[in-house]
């Protein structure tokens, strides 16, 4: 196994309880929510490493955010998954703060309308909540629906960037 295929993790507290961050020396390869396990991403166990540079700056980051001072992440990411998984969580680095779409225009955004159920199971599987924000999508309705994370830490994600988003021209 070479140094980055090699796991590290520590736990930080945040507003939405403790979370288990991960990462290679690649970047940053989970963000699991308390009492969330290794199972649902296939994430393969990581030592306890506090120190490790990109965990650091992960935290860094989180705290900014929780604190309404980032609204973007810059921290590397390093995906596990299929391709068809990866498709999807990079284009919710697209999705902009503050912002929500339906799992249909996430299908549609990646060229197949009939790929809902897909893009639904691959956001279950989605290994960095928050920063690949997953929370971001809704259901058909508008409703708060699928979120590994409860659906009360996702209305908490989306209310904190509803309320300090930058306004845009298309708002009324």
């Amino acid at each position: 196994m070479d140094v980055n295929d090699t796991f590290v993790y520590k736990d930080i507290n945040t507003p939405v309880g403790i979370i288990h961050i991960i990462a290679t020396a690649k970047g940053l390869s989970g963000l699991l929510w308390e009492g969330d396990n290794y199972i649902r991403t296939k994430l393969p166990a990581a030592s306890y490493d506090e120190h490790a540079p990109i965990l650091i700056q992960t935290e860094l980051q989180l705290k900014e955010y929780f604190a309404r001072q980032r609204k973007i992440f810059d921290i590397p990411l390093d995906f596990r998954g299929t391709a068809f998984q990866i498709k999807v969580w990079r284009a919710l680095l697209q999705i902009p703060y503050g912002t929500t779409i339906t799992y249909g225009q996430l299908a549609l955004q990646l060229g197949d309308t009939k790929a809902v159920r897909a893009v639904g199971g691959a956001l279950n599987k989605n290994p960095i909540a928050i920063i690949a924000p997953c929370h971001r999508i809704i259901g058909t309705s508008g409703k708060l629906v699928g979120f590994a994370g409860g659906l009360r830490n996702k209305a908490f994600l989306l209310d904190l960037e509803q309320q300090y988003r930058t306004p845009t021209l298309f708002d009324s």
